[in-house]
């Protein structure tokens, strides 16, 4: 299983000397996928119906072990260079990009997983007589990551209760963006400042918008 890292959200840009081989492969992994729903119930109703509210973060959780007494690699016997490097792949902050790096773990041909770590939990389980840690265990958790962009497009939706992500192309407006979401063109002034910008100010062109919920007025 192969860690690398990245200092873009588009998973283009690897980071130099950001990766790590694990020494053994996890004996099982956990993908976790999960829906949330919210309970609606009409007045007088005596049961309650759930609407959909959104997908939950993907988790991708394993443990691996870690050996440094020569018997798995005789080629990596030290184990503070094997930490130090996991911790500066998949932990430590990244100046650049004011946060740790971005991740994809893969694993022979079947799993692919873009990602941040969450969380990880490093047990030291064998020791030599000096008290040097030979063997250790680590417990991962990552949190699937796509960037704002890739979700917009991928979700595909058009109800204007919902909040979208708009990439502009070359010749759209306001108007346009407006009349796609809202079905109707009356709300580009609110859509311009919602956004921060003059609404006569020309669209460029893989420019991102924030469409904000249409809400329903009483």
């Amino acid at each position: 299983m192969n860690i690398v890292a990245y200092s873009d959200n588009q998973f283009s840009s690897e980071v130099a000397n950001g990766s790590y081989t694990l020494m053994l492969n996890p004996e099982k992994i956990q993908w976790t996928r999960a829906n949330t729903f919210s309970d609606e119930a009409s007045v007088g109703a005596n049961a309650v119906s759930l609407k959909f509210s959104k997908a939950q973060v993907q988790k991708l959780s394993f443990e691996t072990v870690i050996d440094c007494t020569g018997v798995v690699d005789s080629t990596r016997t030290n184990m503070t260079t094997e930490i130090n490097q996991l911790t500066q792949v998949i932990y430590t902050y990244n100046g650049q990009i004011h946060q740790p790096n971005f991740l994809i773990i893969s694993w022979g041909t079947g799993i692919t997983f873009n990602c941040v770590l969450a969380s990880y939990t490093l047990t030291y389980t064998l020791f030599n007589a000096s008290g040097t840690p030979l063997r250790a265990r680590v417990a991962f958790e990552f949190s699937s990551y796509m960037s704002p962009t890739l979700v917009a497009n991928s979700a595909g939706n058009q109800s204007p209760d919902m909040t979208h992500l708009v990439n502009v192309v070359a010749g759209q407006n306001l108007p346009q963006i407006s009349q796609q979401i809202y079905n109707s063109p009356l709300y580009t002034v609110q859509l311009a400042q919602f956004n921060g910008m003059n609404k006569f100010r020309q669209l460029q062109p893989g420019q991102v918008l924030t469409v904000p919920p249409l809400v329903p007025q009483n």
